[in-house]
């Protein structure tokens, strides 16, 4: 089981500003390395930025440098920034992909700004991924962004957070297909159970999760468990049990391809 997405945190240190109401009680505290590996059990994984922070980033590099299976980290850095390509190219090795909180930010075609571009394309002469944290308020952005950058790797975050609570289907499942038709997009099968309405069943989710599998191909698409965020919705367990329901139909070769030869692949991480 490699895990493409997971968090590590502490609210004491830090304040995560998206963390904004009472919603949130349950994600504040510590979640450290040793809580993420009791509860996942991981054999490999890949940790998330949570913040815009160049210091968030420099210790998440320190975890993956240290003794656990923290295999690469998905930092964040200013794209905006003139030196950006300067930045990027001191990181260390452990550094594999960028991410920016897309989904908070006012102007729905953020990513389509003419510095965010030279930022993207940066991230991808780097060698490093970028994943792509969007709403169906930043698809149609999205999907021009990817179709003018061929050149850069984007990995979709949480299936591009389909309206599963209210059993939205369109126009969610035009826009994958679109992002599918691209050979530099891959999409995480994470962060469903939390787009789920509370009681969720797993015939609420397992529909989505199979179209993604069935658009986008097994050796495009990558398991993450959402932790700790899933744990508004699911524990750890279940979250990877669903997954496992959403791939009980695949040969033993497409799960593994699932579970860790994809992110492995994607993220240049090895074995």
């Amino acid at each position: 089981m490699f895990d493409a997405h997971h968090h590590l945190w502490d609210t004491s240190v830090r304040d995560y500003a998206w963390m904004n109401g009472p919603w949130a009680d349950p994600l504040r505290g510590r979640f450290d390395l040793a809580r993420y590996t009791g509860a996942a059990r991981p054999d490999g994984s890949i940790v998330v930025q949570a913040l815009h922070s160049a210091e968030e980033t420099q210790e998440l590099l320190a975890v993956a440098e240290g003794p656990g299976p923290v295999a690469g980290v998905v930092g964040w850095t200013d794209l905006t920034a003139p030196d950006v390509r300067d930045t990027l190219r001191g990181m260390p090795e452990t550094l594999v992909g960028i991410r920016h909180q897309v989904q908070d930010e006012p102007d729905p075609t953020w990513l389509l700004r003419p510095e965010v571009r030279k930022g993207l394309a940066a991230v991808g002469e780097a060698g490093l991924v970028y994943d792509l944290l969007v709403t169906p308020r930043q698809a149609a952005s999205a999907l021009e962004a990817v179709r003018s950058l061929p050149g850069v790797a984007f990995v979709l975050d949480h299936a591009g957070k389909p309206g599963i609570a209210g059993r939205a289907w369109e126009p969610w499942a035009t826009w994958i297909g679109s992002l599918a038709a691209l050979p530099n997009v891959t999409v995480k099968l994470s962060g469903l159970v939390t787009e789920a309405a509370s009681r969720w069943k797993p015939e609420d989710v397992l529909p989505y999760a199979r179209y993604v599998l069935d658009t986008f191909g097994p050796g495009r698409v990558m398991y993450g468990s959402d932790w700790p965020v899933c744990t508004l919705a699911a524990s750890h367990d279940q979250v990877a049990e669903l997954a496992g329901a959403a791939v009980a139909g695949l040969t033993p070769g497409e799960r593994d391809e699932v579970f860790g030869g994809t992110a492995r692949r994607v993220y240049g991480v090895g074995d």
